[in-house]
């Protein structure tokens, strides 16, 4: 017997064996009115209602819908309320302008967007067959007593495409499957110890990776969503202690936010003994890991992965063998991107690519076969990420191939910034890398030559960046030029650009 694996498996458990538990807790402070806490019956009915609503719009299976929001429990409708009732999930970062969201929106063909109110001012004129704001409009949708047009369960179909920025000006559509949110929620459930008896925190931003799977994982166990809007320290750790949570994903930065906040707090931190966090987007520095378990008493674990592989590809979490250890010792076996979680597998080509295969790597980029084949060549996805593999079967990441810089969790085109720099009329050459960064763990630095006769102060120019791009995007600092090292062909040598920031460190990504 074969029965199709799809993401409405994971809301269909939690309607029945948990149904009357309280499954989802919306963030209070929000420009929309909150959604009521809502029992996992009311929340698959939510999710039905929406289905029938979009069925009143005349939307087919298949069709793409985009949500372009801050966490919110209306966003963990949005994901089963379109996937698993046979329509395409399309969640756009709320941090880009309203240029990106309205390419990611006519690229996927989205015919709805929803949208957060406090974006209207920077996203209201993007154009969309229909729109609708959270809150009154978008609850509208939702069909009482609903009874959505049935679709019949497909494993291969496309449940969500997920935009990442590459190594092009350009965002790619990551095509995922039913099968691959499936297995990679499993596979990351499992490998963290998801339970119901967890309550998880959505300090990760929900539209990366669909909040790296953990929506499904932890609805399918019927643990206890508690949306946090926006990353603030002294607020996470208020919601640990109030709500008990024992789980969050995130970013360094995250981390980072949560030590500076435990600095001033008042009494016990929350979660000794109880919290696991879950980090990704760079390794943070090893004194950071041995602090989240000596000065927080929380479990640190690391995962490697991409929106391509949806994400998870490696886990590092503390063995048996470590037990031993100092936590000083303990950090630094941490550190590694981690062993290959279950299902995956790894090597390394000839010039030092970390490539894998996993039952979680997409099925293409939206409309770019070209794109596709190249990143699924000779039967292996491409990460686009230096590393080396030891003698444990650990991988870590050494340098990043593409010109991405992931700052505070966010991947940043280094070529897209370039090109806006470019369109100024003081800039002659422009490079821009990622340099080493405490909190950010990494940050956007621009390396310029003037163009002959030419004047600009470093403000103008990021001020420049800031007008055209998201913020997120933007350099931090600009550095003035002579020129910059070359290739007898012309190309830009950026490992040689970037090597005096990385200088005396293990590895060139942070």
């Amino acid at each position: 017997m074969e029965i199709p694996l799809t993401v409405a498996d994971h809301l269909a458990r939690a309607e029945l064996v948990y149904g009357d538990r309280i499954g989802v807790v919306d963030e209070p402070d929000q420009t929309a009115p909150p959604m009521p806490d809502l029992t996992y019956r009311q929340f698959a009915e939510a999710a039905r209602g929406l289905a029938a609503g979009l069925d009143g719009l005349g939307l087919d299976h298949g069709a793409r819908v985009a949500m372009v929001s801050q966490n919110a429990a209306r966003m963990l409708v949005f994901l089963f309320g379109t996937s698993a009732f046979g329509r395409v999930g399309v969640p756009v970062n709320f941090r880009l302008n309203a240029d990106e969201v309205q390419y990611i929106v006519d690229h996927s063909g989205a015919e709805v967007l929803l949208m957060d109110p406090e974006l209207v001012d920077t996203l209201g004129d993007v154009a969309v067959g229909q729109r609708f704001l959270l809150g009154e409009e978008s609850d509208a949708l939702i069909v009482d007593d609903p009874d959505p047009r049935p679709w019949t369960p497909d494993e291969d179909a496309t449940a969500t495409i997920n935009y990442t920025s590459g190594t092009t000006a350009r965002p790619k559509g990551v095509e995922m499957t039913h099968r691959n949110l499936w297995l990679n929620a499993a596979v990351f459930g499992w490998q963290t110890g998801v339970s119901d008896r967890d309550v998880y925190l959505h300090t990760l931003p929900m539209f990366h990776c669909n909040g790296w799977g953990m929506p499904y994982a932890m609805t399918a166990m019927g643990g206890q969503h508690i949306v946090l809007r926006k990353v603030d320290g002294p607020e996470i750790l208020r919601r640990v202690e109030d709500h008990g949570v024992t789980l969050l994903c995130g970013a360094p930065a995250v981390i980072a936010a949560v030590l500076d906040a435990a600095a001033d707090w008042n009494g016990d931190i929350p979660g000794a003994g109880t919290m696991r966090i879950v980090v990704a987007g760079a390794p943070p520095p090893t004194r950071t890991i041995e602090r989240v378990e000596t000065e927080l008493g929380w479990e640190f674990i690391q995962i490697y992965g991409l929106t391509e592989t949806a994400p998870l590809v490696t886990m590092n979490r503390c063995r048996a063998e470590w037990d031993d250890h100092t936590p000083a010792e303990r950090a630094v076996l941490l550190s590694r991107a981690g062993a290959p979680a279950l299902g995956v597998t790894l090597a390394t080509s000839p010039d030092g690519e970390l490539l894998t295969r996993t039952n979680h790597v997409l099925k293409s980029y939206w409309e770019q076969p070209e794109a596709t084949a190249e990143a699924l060549a000779d039967g292996w996805f491409h990460t686009g990420d230096g590393a080396v593999i030891d003698e444990a079967n650990y991988a870590s990441i050494t340098d990043r191939k593409k010109d991405v810089i992931i700052s505070g969790g966010e991947n940043v085109s280094s070529i897209e910034v370039e090109d806006v720099l470019f369109s100024h009329p003081s800039v002659g050459e422009v490079a821009v890398i990622g340099v080493p960064d405490d909190k950010w763990g990494e940050t956007i630095k621009a390396l310029v030559v003037l163009a002959q006769g030419e004047t600009v102060e470093e403000q103008a120019l990021i001020d420049h960046c800031r007008d055209q791009l998201a913020h997120f995007k933007c350099p931090t600092s600009v550095e003035f030029r002579d020129e910059l090292a070359r290739t007898a062909t012309g190309k830009l040598q950026k490992f040689k650009l970037r090597s005096p920031y990385w200088e005396g460190m293990d590895r060139q990504v942070n």
